[in-house]
């Protein structure tokens, strides 16, 4: 049964403004699931073989894994899996961020990811991400969120620029993208930091104890549903907060319906943004490892295994721009409220075939789930997803689908509300069906 679409849409609002980065993203996938009873291993430890046994592992705090075993072995039933990634293009900060500029304090900040960097100008913006500090000799790591209005990266008056009007807004990310922290005497960023920590009580350092940040910026404007009868999500990060979101709830619901022969789980990489190119993306070792050890020994079980699986690589989709419709291929215009799109690229860049499209499409005809399609215009270039790096790494049967939105990579993002449900749906199917893979 489809979940009521303001309850799912709610459900993922607050998902998303509790993941700031992706190691809160993580550490909110970390709380459902132990919630419901997945217990965390260590990639150091030896790992448990019982059948329906249900654990997940992260990865340098931005990648998490999920996966409860099968009641069969994988080399005879196979994987089901579910991928998507955690980051979200921003601005991130420079390892020396305390900079300084007419009697202003200011940050350095670098772009992350392919932004929409004007979207980022006058918003109230604040900073979270992970620090490593230095207590009584020991290092570690811990998580921290400013939580509030904190920088503002202020627009240029068009008084003093009146040639906007004709030549169009032209940023410099290494002039005109450096956010505004306070007066000239207020704290450099590591006292800031030091100060949060204490007041967040995960740690009591000076400021010279912080050792490294991974440090981003975001705006603080909560999640809100809009429009006539909340028809849309207008959040930031949707892409691709929103196919973790979907896919987690999947999982959870499939779990608790029931065993599987099967062994069912869920990969959310860090770094797909910037190419996946990590210990924690896409094209690191982190999907192989976990599959290699969940198929047990002999140098044939991970190959057996392989053969009867089915990845899907969920990343959100293009809906077609009611201003600028013809920059969609005719035909293949997704539309917000049409259902979940299946990404197909003739040169690789979507991983999606017509086997991987066959089974996919029956799984939302089971669900009573309409589908739509995207393709690229032929004179414009692609994007991409983990779906080719993972099914390349692997040899996994991939299919490439999203949900679709508009805004893609602005500081805000907007999606329609009554595809949050129908895609949780199809992948609980997914989660919960048999599929002759063999």
């Amino acid at each position: 049964m489809v979940p009521a679409m303001s309850d799912a849409a709610r459900d993922l609002i607050g998902f998303i403004d509790c993941a700031p980065t992706p190691y809160h993203a993580v550490a909110e996938c970390a709380r459902r699931l132990e919630a419901a009873g997945f217990e965390a291993l260590s990639e150091a430890e030896a790992w448990p073989q019982e059948p329906g046994a249900r654990h997940y592992v992260v990865r340098n705090e931005g990648s998490i894994a999920a996966f409860e075993r099968g009641q069969a072995r994988p080399a005879e039933a196979g994987f089901r899996l579910v991928g998507a990634h955690t980051d979200s293009p921003n601005l991130r900060l420079k390892p020396v961020a305390d900079v300084s500029a007419q009697r202003l304090r200011q940050l350095a900040v670098e772009p992350y990811g392919g932004l929409l960097l004007h979207t980022w100008l006058d918003r109230d913006l604040s900073l979270a991400g992970r620090v490593m500090v230095r207590e009584d000799g020991v290092t570690r790591m811990v998580l921290v969120d400013f939580g509030r209005a904190l920088l503002r990266i202020p627009n240029l008056a068009i008084h003093l620029h009146r040639e906007l009007r004709k030549k169009g807004l032209e940023l410099d990310a290494q002039k005109h993208a450096v956010p505004v922290l306070g007066l000239e005497d207020a704290p450099p960023l590591a006292e800031l930091l030091a100060q949060e920590l204490a007041a967040q009580g995960t740690a009591r350092v000076a400021p010279e104890a912080i050792q490294a940040f991974d440090l981003m910026t975001y705006d603080v404007q909560p999640s809100t549903l809009s429009g006539v009868d909340g028809a849309f999500v207008h959040a930031p990060r949707l892409d691709n907060l929103a196919s973790c979101h979907a896919a987690l709830g999947a999982l959870l619901d499939a779990s608790a319906a029931g065993a599987a022969d099967f062994t069912r789980g869920v990969v959310f990489y860090d770094h797909e943004e910037v190419g996946s190119r990590s210990a924690g993306g896409a094209g690191g070792t982190f999907l192989a490892d976990l599959l290699e050890r969940l198929s047990g020994a002999g140098h044939e079980a991970l190959p057996r295994a392989i053969a009867r699986s089915l990845l899907v690589s969920a990343d959100m989709a293009h809906a077609v721009h009611p201003n600028y419709a013809d920059r969609h291929e005719p035909g293949h215009r997704p539309h917000l409220g049409g259902g979940p799109v299946v990404k197909v690229n003739a040169n690789q860049s979507y991983a999606s075939d017509a086997a991987t499209i066959g089974h996919f499409k029956a799984l939302c005809a089971d669900a009573g789930v309409a589908v739509q399609h995207f393709v690229t215009r032929s004179d414009l270039a692609c994007g991409s997803t983990i779906g080719p790096i993972s099914a390349a790494r692997l040899g996994i049967r991939t299919v490439d689908v999203g949900n679709p939105m508009l805004s893609m990579h602005s500081c805000r993002e907007m999606a329609a509300t009554a595809d949050v449900a129908p895609m949780i749906e199809v992948l609980r199917c997914f989660f919960e069906r048999p599929i002759d893979m063999a």
